[in-house]
């Protein structure tokens, strides 16, 4: 009896410590579900800080990142696969990718960056305790339009009129943002909105040039970051100034400004962590950036034949020769 009673025990025993050897060996999943490609920066930024926080991909994390190329009638499919992959955290950008992956997803928690409004763009309820499976970083500053183009003021004193180049597939908030402190400032403004995946870019700029559009401000939205370099090309060949976001700084641009996104992955991964540890999202509340990048493309500059002001590249934090 006693001989069965052991056997017993070892079957047991057998069978319930493969299956806790699993459970203790399983690897964290994050997805990351981004609006645009995966040549955007901001996606090998985001590994550098989880690996910064200790975070080694194949040993004690499995990154799963999917990417809609600016096509958001994709994001809900995008998230549903993340969530049959039984991904333990999201870190997604954009309110408008966060919508869309609110329709398929309601329990897997999600941790958002550069979404403008998180409240008014019905993302969360409350910014202090946002509740539910959604929380994140917010870099958006009403006044950095207004920043951005005191730049190229500075830099082209003889600015009248700017263009602004957006995303028919979002709200027009940056957009709206962007005229009315061009106005502010004495300035003309040109809006021209394209749509992914095939951007009309040669119309924008037939039409930038039919409107003697003296530099272009391409705003931080999916569509033109995809093609910030296309942009930036046909910028130069204009000889047309360029201001874009920070993450534009690869392209070309004649300069970018902004609030750092490098802050707000690096914060984002943070939240990710202590998720990842135990913390309800509902319970983080979002984070706002308020630290700022100017870069200065003294190449471009070069090329366009324009000078930069020897103040306006004291004040950079990166000059590109």
């Amino acid at each position: 009896m006693k001989t069965l009673f052991a056997v017993a025990i070892l079957t047991v025993g057998a069978i319930v410590a493969p299956v806790e050897a699993q459970e203790a060996a399983r690897i964290p999943r994050v997805g990351f579900l981004h609006p645009t490609s995966r040549s955007h920066p901001m996606f090998d930024e985001f590994r550098r800080e989880l690996a910064k926080l200790g975070y080694v991909e194949g040993q004690n994390i499995i990154i799963e990142p999917r990417f809609a190329e600016g096509q958001y009638d994709r994001v809900p499919e995008l998230a549903a696969e993340l969530a049959r992959l039984k991904v333990d955290v999201i870190a997604i950008q954009g309110a408008v990718t966060v919508r869309a992956a609110k329709k398929v997803i309601t329990t897997t928690p999600m941790v958002f960056v550069i979404v403008l409004d998180p409240v008014t763009e019905d993302v969360v309820a409350n910014l202090e305790r946002p509740g539910g499976n959604i929380t994140g970083v917010t870099t958006f500053d009403p006044q950095q339009a207004r920043k951005q183009l005191e730049l190229l003021k500075e830099a082209i004193p003889s600015l009248k009129r700017v263009a602004l180049l957006g995303d028919r597939g979002v709200s027009e908030a940056l957009m709206n943002a962007g005229e009315e402190q061009a106005r502010a400032l004495g300035l003309q403004s040109q809006r021209f909105r394209v749509a992914g995946p095939t951007p009309d870019l040669e119309g924008a700029f037939a039409a930038f040039r039919q409107g003697h559009a003296d530099a272009v401000m391409v705003l931080e939205e999916p569509v033109p970051m995809i093609n910030r370099k296309r942009i930036a090309e046909l910028a130069a060949r204009d000889r047309l100034p360029t201001m874009f976001p920070p993450t534009g700084a690869d392209a070309g641009a004649l300069m970018t400004y902004g609030t750092s996104f490098v802050e707000g992955y690096r914060r984002m991964a943070a939240y990710v962590d202590k998720i990842l540890k135990g913390a309800k999202p509902g319970d983080l509340p979002v984070q706002t950036v308020s630290s700022y990048e100017l870069t200065v493309n003294l190449k471009t500059a070069r090329e366009i034949g324009v000078t930069i002001p020897p103040e306006v590249v004291k004040r950079a934090d990166r000059v590109i020769q």
